[in-house]
């Protein structure tokens, strides 16, 4: 077999494996700025926590703290026909005669009544004040729950765009690695045509370039997957691909340091749990308000037109009256069962619950903190190592292409320091992102991920 054939049959290996560059992914680049600017307006999970938050506001409003009179009207009509016979029983008139039946038919009574009425609570036993208080903590608790879930969103966000970058860097790695075996390839085929070499190394050469295209077929398909669910986290058009931002800048340790120092004051889970305890507490205070007594004013204005029609002994009336009343009421409860004072225990049990519950908290977060930490300077420790082993493996594939090409080594013992190399990018990428990761766990648990740049 001579140079052509060779050459022709690189050829067909290069189309077998054209896919491998027709199929390139786009080049337009999400920042990382733009995907949390995009996440927080279009992420679907976040725009129901904000739903949330906005339903709590509204009922923080004066229109539904009970604070406000309450005013009606009433309107009414009646009709009534009636057909009435009176007897007299016998008795006579002033000539001595009987008395005639007197007969009215279809007698109509109309009558009209309007009135607006007003009601005014002054005074509950505080119930509706802490009921208030209430609300405005809720209110609070709505907007950390609201937090949790951008916190959360944001790591699983993070999460599949370094997984995005992490693969843009490894297909980088193979299609250096593919060129290298292409390269080694010609090389081999005009090194067998000059007979330095046998016919083995241009073999060995082309499995190479076939391992080295497949590896990067499924590095691209594996890039437009994780795409695609970065856009679902994006809530964007599936379709619409783009490639993701490959720096990586870690936080400078003390400012860490610091966070951890200030987490049980940050941490949203410990938040939350205050929230609830201040919640609780105004529950026991609204029960015990059920044991004062209740003031209220009450008025109203009143129209009625009624007309009534001629009887046996009156003609018919026409009648139009106006009222106007004003009241006070004061109510209380001296003994109702003793609902009273089961529904003050059980607040107070609650409240302790709540104390209890977020002494547990406490204890899960400093220790996922602890770990997170422990985690994260193992990871970046982990980085730098292999950031030191690319530099190894790199130096040591140099040195064996200086030596293959001097023939002081086999085509295998060159590919295995291409493999080298190929494995320590790749880790050192995966290492990158996974410190990454493990540094925005400690930001979430520290309650610094939404106040840090990425």
């Amino acid at each position: 077999m001579n140079l052509n054939k060779f050459y022709v049959l690189g050829c067909l290996l290069c189309c077998a494996f054209a896919k491998a560059y027709a199929q390139e992914v786009p080049t337009e680049i999400i920042s990382k700025t733009e995907a949390v600017s995009q996440m927080l307006q279009n992420n679907f999970g976040i725009q129901l926590a904000n739903n949330q938050v906005e339903i709590a506001d509204n009922n923080t409003s004066i229109l539904n703290s009970d604070y406000l009179p309450t005013v009606f009207g009433l309107a009414g009509a009646n009709f009534d026909r009636t057909t009435s016979t009176t007897d007299f029983n016998g008795a006579r008139d002033n000539d001595g005669n009987l008395r005639p039946d007197v007969v009215i038919p279809d007698a109509e009574t109309v009558r009209y009544d309007a009135s607006i009425n007003a009601s005014y609570t002054l005074f509950d036993g505080l119930g509706r004040y802490y009921n208030y208080k209430q609300l405005q903590e809720q209110y609070n608790l709505s907007q950390l729950e609201a937090r949790e879930t951008i916190e959360s969103t944001m790591l699983q966000l993070f999460s599949v765009y370094y997984e995005v970058a992490r693969i843009e860097e490894n297909i980088s790695v193979f299609k250096e690695a593919l060129n290298i075996s292409r390269k080694r390839e010609i090389r081999a085929a005009y090194q067998f045509e000059y007979g330095q070499v046998n016919k083995l190394e241009i073999l060995n050469a082309q499995v190479d370039i076939v391992t080295d295209s497949i590896n990067l077929l499924n590095a691209q398909q594996q890039l437009r997957n994780t795409q695609r669910d970065l856009n679902v986290v994006l809530a964007r058009e599936i379709e619409d691909l783009k490639t993701a931002d490959t720096t990586v800048t870690f936080v400078n340790p003390l400012l860490i340091d610091g966070y951890i120092e200030q987490a049980a004051t940050n941490n949203v889970r410990l938040l939350q749990i205050e929230q609830n305890i201040l919640i609780t507490d105004y529950e026991i205070k609204k029960a015990k308000g059920l044991f004062l007594p209740t003031i209220g004013l009450t008025g109203s204005y009143g129209w009625n037109l009624s007309n009534n029609p001629a009887s046996a002994f009156f003609p018919g009336t026409t009648r139009t009256a106006t009222s106007l009343t004003a009241g006070a009421s004061l109510r209380w409860n001296l003994f109702d069962g003793g609902r009273s004072v089961i529904g003050v225990k059980n607040a107070k049990i609650a409240l302790n619950s709540q104390q209890l519950q977020q002494e547990q908290v406490k204890q899960q977060v400093f220790r996922d903190i602890s770990n997170a930490r422990g985690n994260y300077r193992n990871a970046l420790q982990i980085f730098r190592m292999q950031e030191q082993n690319v530099i190894t493996s790199q130096a040591n594939f140099e040195r064996s292409a200086e030596r293959l090409k001097l023939g002081q080594i086999s085509s295998v013992e060159f590919r295995q320091a291409q493999l080298n190399l190929l494995n320590a990018q790749t880790t050192k990428n995966a290492a990158k992102y996974t410190a990454k990761l493990a540094e925005l766990q400690l930001l979430q648990l520290t309650g610094q991920l939404l106040n840090v740049d990425f």
